[in-house]
C-alpha cells in the first residue's frame, strides 16, 4: 500500500512538542508522531501526584503576552472564576472572556485565576519580589543601607559599563553594585553554580529584559490608582511584576494531559517511555528515526517527512548519523545545563502565614534555592488544605555530590534546611515526603554557549529538521515562548519555507520583548 499521508516525528512531549503536534492535527494533513522518553506528558510542565498532594516542577504561571499563547490556553481549558466577568487588556486590547458556568457539573477541566505574590527571604525577613521601595523595605534594609543602595543605582546610571558582556555587567548597570550584591548575586549563583562574572550577558537581557528600578517605582505608583479589574495578561507590565494569571485546576500537566488526549483522538500517534537512539539523514534530509522502548527495549524504525526536536542540542547532534562538522560537536559537547531537584514536604505546621506562590531563599547558609507553596497556586494541589503541602528546590549539576543523594538523604537535608530557616520546628511537622529529580532542566549560557551560532548555522542545512523549545534551541524560554517557537514550525512547514530565522527570533525580537 502506498503512504499517502505525510508524517512529522515530534521529539519530546512537553508544550513546545505536544504544541507542534495539536497545530499539526488542527491545521494541516500531516500526522504528528509524538516520542516522549518519560512516562508523563508536559516536560517539567508537568504534575505529579504524590498521595493526593500535586507538585508543580518549578513552578508555570500561565500568563504571555502573546493573543495566540493566551486563546490557545483557553481553547484547551476555559476559565472558571468566582467573578462574573474576567477582563483581559493584553497587547493593549480589552477582551471579555466567556466563564465556565459555575452551576455546571463539571467545573475541574478549567484554568483558575490566581493572584500573584513572590517574596525574598533574606537576613531572616521578608522582601517584595521584585523588591519595592515600600517603608517595610527600607526597615529591613536600614536607612544608611537603602541610602548607599541609592548612591550605587545612581553611580550605574552615570558611569554605566559599556557594553556588558557578563551577568554580573548586566546586573550592575542595572541595578547598581550594591544592590546587585545584596539580592542578585547569591541567588544566581546558587541557581546556576558558577559566578555570574561568567554568564552572559544574554541571559540577563533574555530573562530581565526591561525589569529596572525605574519600572519598579513605575508600577508602585500606578498600583495606587488600580481599579479592581483582574487584568490577566499585562500587556504593558514585566513579567516579574504581573498580579494575576491563569492556572490549571489539577496543576500544568492538566494543561498537557488534555492536549495529548486532544491530539490522540485526533489520530496523533503517541508513544511514551521511547527515546530516540539515531536520526538517519540523507542528502540534508531527515528520512527516520530510530526509537528504543525503555521497559521493553524493543526498537522502531519510523520513516518521516519532518522532524521536530525538542530533545537536549548535546544528544541530538551524538544523534545524528549525517557527518557532523568538527567544530559544532565541539560546541555541543560543551554546553552545559544545570539539573534540578524538588522535594515535596507535607507539613502539620509552619511558623510564617505564607500566601505566596514561590519564596526565594537569599540564604547563603542553606543549599536550597526556593520554597513553592503549592496550596497557593491552586488549593486543589493539596488533599487536605489544613495542611501545608510545600516545594524546595535545589539546583545542581549531575555530577555533584546532592545529585546522587538518596531519598531519604534529601528529604533530611530539605527537613533540616525548613528547620534552620525557621519555617518549622522539628522534624514531626513533617507529615509525607516526595523527592523528584530532573536532568537538564535548565539550559546554559555559558560554557561552549558563545559558539552556538555554529550549531545552529549547520543544523538549519538539515532541510526538514526544525528545533524548538527550551532544550530543542538550548534557548531559556519560558513556556508560551517555547510553545510560539513550535507554532511557528509548523507554520513553515504548511506553507514551504525553508528558511528558519522567523522560529530562532522568537523571544529576542520586539513584540515579544517586555520593553526593547
Amino acid at each position: 500500500m502506498l503512504k499517502t499521508q505525510k508524517t512529522a516525528v515530534i521529539i519530546g512531549g512537553g508544550p513546545a512538542g505536544l504544541t507542534a503536534a495539536y497545530e499539526f492535527t488542527k491545521r494541516t494533513d500531516i500526522n504528528p508522531i509524538v516520542i516522549e522518553m518519560s512516562e508523563f506528558w508536559g516536560g517539567i510542565s508537568r504534575t505529579e501526584n504524590h498521595n493526593g498532594n500535586r507538585i508543580d516542577i518549578g513552578g508555570h504561571r500561565f500568563f504571555s503576552k502573546s493573543d495566540v499563547v493566551m486563546n490557545w490556553w483557553q481553547e484547551i481549558l476555559p476559565i472558571h472564576s468566582e467573578e462574573q466577568k474576567v477582563e483581559l487588556t493584553y497587547q493593549n486590547k480589552k477582551q471579555e472572556l466567556q466563564i465556565e458556568n459555575n452551576s455546571t457539573s463539571n467545573n475541574d477541566n478549567v484554568l483558575l485565576v490566581r493572584k500573584r505574590k513572590s517574596r525574598i527571604f533574606f537576613n531572616n525577613k521578608f522582601f517584595d519580589y521584585p523588591i519595592s521601595l515600600s517603608l517595610q523595605t527600607i526597615l529591613n534594609l536600614g536607612f544608611f543601607n537603602t541610602f548607599l543602595i541609592g548612591l550605587s543605582y545612581t553611580k550605574s546610571v552615570l558611569f554605566p559599563i559599556k557594553n556588558p558582556k557578563t551577568l554580573e555587567q548586566f546586573f550592575i548597570n542595572r541595578f547598581g553594585n550594591r544592590l546587585y550584591k545584596t539580592f542578585f548575586k547569591d541567588y544566581t549563583e546558587k541557581v546556576w553554580g558558577v559566578p555570574c562574572s561568567e554568564i552572559s550577558a544574554e541571559w540577563g537581557a533574555q530573562r530581565i529584559k526591561g525589569l529596572s528600578i525605574t519600572k519598579t517605582l513605575t508600577n508602585a505608583i500606578s498600583t495606587l490608582f488600580k481599579t479592581n479589574k483582574k487584568d490577566l495578561s499585562q500587556k504593558n507590565k514585566e513579567t516579574s511584576l504581573i498580579e494575576y494569571f491563569l492556572y490549571p485546576k489539577f496543576g500544568p500537566g492538566q494543561m498537557w494531559e488534555t492536549v495529548a488526549e486532544k491530539i490522540k483522538n485526533d489520530g496523533a500517534i503517541l508513544k511514551q517511555n521511547n527515546r530516540v537512539t539515531a536520526i538517519n539523514i540523507v542528502n540534508n534530509k531527515v528520512l527516520s528515526v530510530v526509537i528504543e522502548n525503555i521497559l521493553t527495549k524493543n526498537k522502531e524504525t519510523i520513516e518521516c517527512d519532518y522532524c521536530i526536536s525538542t530533545m537536549p542540542i548535546k544528544e541530538l547532534i551524538k544523534s545524528l548519523s549525517s557527518d557532523v562538522p568538527k567544530k559544532a560537536k565541539e560546541v555541543a559537547n560543551g554546553l552545559m545545563y544545570r539539573d534540578f531537584i524538588t522535594v515535596g514536604l507535607l507539613l502539620n505546621h509552619i511558623n510564617f502565614k505564607l500566601e505566596d506562590n514561590w519564596i526565594y531563599i537569599q540564604e547563603s547558609y542553606v543549599k536550597v534555592g526556593r520554597l513553592q507553596i503549592f496550596n497557593n497556586w491552586s488549593p486543589h494541589m493539596v488533599s487536605d488544605t489544613s495542611k501545608t503541602w510545600v516545594g524546595l528546590e535545589y539546583f545542581c549539576n549531575d555530577i555533584d555530590k546532592i545529585w546522587n543523594f538518596s531519598e531519604e538523604e534529601m528529604i533530611k537535608l530539605a527537613t533540616n534546611e525548613m528547620i534552620k530557616l525557621g519555617f518549622i520546628n522539628s522534624f514531626e511537622n513533617v507529615l509525607d515526603s516526595k523527592v523528584i529529580k530532573v536532568p537538564k532542566t535548565y539550559p546554559a549560557y555559558f560554557g561552549s554557549y558563545s559558539e552556538f551560532n555554529e550549531i545552529q548555522n549547520f543544523t538549519d542545512t538539515i532541510e526538514n529538521l526544525f528545533l524548538v523549545g527550551r532544550n530543542g534551541m538550548h534557548k531559556y524560554n519560558n513556556q508560551d515562548h517555547s510553545m510560539l517557537t513550535a507554532m511557528q514550525a509548523v507554520q513553515n512547514i504548511k506553507n514551504n519555507i525553508t528558511d528558519k530565522s522567523n522560529i530562532w527570533s522568537i523571544n529576542t525580537e520586539e513584540e515579544y520583548h517586555e520593553e526593547k
